[in-house]
């Protein structure tokens, strides 16, 4: 397989590179924290609209990613912070919505909980009614560090003698794609377990909404500290 790789696509040590982004995808950032709680609070089809948004935005870094854009963001670090700091800033910013919508809920906790004709809890969303599409699409482009990550991560993988370098990105992106895909699917569904409970018990919903708020906040931070190496 590797030989076929790298013949064909110009990849090499493809299993390294597919466990690799195994492992990359399975660490929860705010593109997979954002499409479980929306699944969780809104359902299976808001999750894929949210992981729609992921796909876009991730595509569009990595094309960014093969076209130089990397280099730029190197050669001018005020770029860098600019788009950094208003990302950070943007996850922060959905961190403290998440944390008040939770206080709000938490605060009417006492009001019509229950509906004693239907014997079932009466919802009270903590849910951000936005567009889930548009807003994982922001979260997913305002990350500079993520161009510099592809760049850097897929580079490893081509074959320098190869004469369509951009061929190899593209399957280095599909592959990528399609572990994140596996990856979402997964969690939205685990999100939509969750849904009935969320919407039968205020409690968990807000506890589930102010930690992943605090998570939000706790992701601005990271990035606003990071630096481009």
């Amino acid at each position: 397989m590797n030989a076929f790789m790298q013949t064909a696509f110009g990849i090499t040590d493809f299993w390294t590179y597919l466990l690799g982004t195994i492992f990359i995808v399975l660490l929860p950032g705010p593109n997979s924290m954002y499409v479980l709680s929306v699944a969780a609070q809104r359902g299976v089809r808001a999750g894929y609209k949210g992981a729609c948004g992921v796909f876009l935005g991730d595509q569009v870094l990595m094309v960014l990613s093969a076209a130089g854009v990397a280099s730029l963001l190197k050669a001018s670090p005020a770029l860098f912070y600019v788009v950094k700091y208003i990302g950070a800033a943007y996850l922060a910013w959905i961190g403290f919505n998440m944390l008040r919508g939770a206080m709000r809920s938490w605060a009417s906790r006492g009001s019509a909980a229950v509906d004693n004709t239907a014997g079932k809890a009466v919802p009270a969303s903590v849910a951000d009614q936005s567009d889930p599409f548009r807003k994982a699409l922001l979260i997913s482009l305002l990350n500079p560090k993520a161009i510099l990550f592809f760049i850097s991560f897929f580079i490893q993988f081509v074959d320098p003698a190869f004469a369509y370098p951009v061929l190899s990105f593209a399957v280095l992106g599909v592959v990528c794609q399609l572990c994140s895909f596996a990856y979402l699917t997964t969690i939205i569904f685990v999100g939509a377990k969750l849904a009935d409970a969320f919407r039968r018990r205020r409690r968990l919903s807000a506890g589930m909404a102010s930690g992943v708020g605090a998570m939000f906040i706790g992701f601005g931070a990271k990035l606003a500290t990071a630096t481009m190496n």
